[in-house]
């Protein structure tokens, strides 16, 4: 299918560019590509956790191991020492403990996943082509007039490159709600966290060789 592209001032150019049928237009009611779409989301964020989480439990609670009660006659249940987890500042039964959250799907599984999230996004009107550009320096005003030409300066934007371009990953990080990502890199995460996909003319042609 061919889309508009347009320059950085928001303008229509009067060009239009190709996107492969095979990445941008898949057949979403075909198949089950929502569950598609969680396992790969669920495998990225479960990547992204440190695990490192801990609390203590009896055995590792620092008090006194004195018992505090009689064994018999106080009207309640028995109950040992400082530490006992039915006491305030006791160990806590059951907590968390580190662990490993990674885990791995078929790499075919995440590619298409990717295709899917492409789709979804193009099919809600949230892709934008716009035509080959650069900051002479770093500035984050420069950005922001490119995302105010769109009228995004509120929305969370992903701007896709074909190759790196320092003055622009400069001028874009210091922006919370904006993301500058290579074509190459795309996942089906970074592509649905967004309210607007931005894909410069390059990156198009290497997201149409996608797999």
């Amino acid at each position: 299918m061919e889309v508009a592209v347009y320059n950085i001032k928001g303008e229509d150019t009067g060009r239009k560019v190709n996107l492969n049928d095979e990445v941008f237009a898949l057949d979403l009611e075909k198949g089950n590509a929502e569950h598609t779409l969680y396992l790969d989301i669920k495998q990225y964020l479960g990547n992204q956790r440190q695990g490192t989480h801990k609390s203590k439990e009896r055995s590792e609670v620092s008090y006194s191991t004195r018992k505090i009660g009689r064994q018999k006659g106080g009207g309640g249940a028995r109950r040992g020492d400082l530490n006992s987890p039915v006491l305030y500042h006791g160990g806590r039964v059951f907590g968390p403990r580190p662990r490993d959250y990674r885990s791995k799907i078929n790499k075919k599984m995440k590619a298409l996943a990717r295709r899917i999230a492409l789709t979804s996004r193009l099919n809600d009107k949230k892709v934008i082509v716009i035509e080959n550009f650069t900051f002479d320096k770093p500035r984050t005003k420069s950005y922001m007039e490119i995302a105010r030409n769109f009228k995004l300066q509120d929305k969370k934007v992903l701007l896709v490159f074909a190759a790196p371009d320092d003055n622009v990953l400069l001028s874009v990080r210091n922006v919370p709600n904006a993301l500058l990502a290579q074509a190459k890199d795309l996942n089906a995460f970074t592509v649905l966290n967004n309210d607007a996909v931005l894909l410069t003319e390059a990156s198009v042609g290497v997201i149409n060789e996608y797999k």
